[in-house]
């Protein structure tokens, strides 16, 4: 997935796995990207007037 694929809500919950203590990796296979979109997003350098997603997708991977 490219950042222009990212749309808002998506940035949101990338914010609330990364709370949640996600590693970036795990958010990333989620949304079959790399690695970097989500530390854009984690830096501050992308997205930095969304705010974190009140709850995550069912379908997310569960924390272990």
């Amino acid at each position: 997935m490219r950042r222009s694929d990212f749309t808002r809500e998506i940035v949101a919950v990338v914010k609330r796995a990364l709370l949640l203590g996600y590693y970036q990796h795990i958010i990333a296979g989620y949304f079959k990207t790399n690695q970097g979109r989500i530390s854009e997003i984690k830096n501050g350098l992308w997205g930095s007037d969304v705010a974190a997603a009140d709850n995550l997708p069912p379908d997310f991977p569960i924390l272990a």
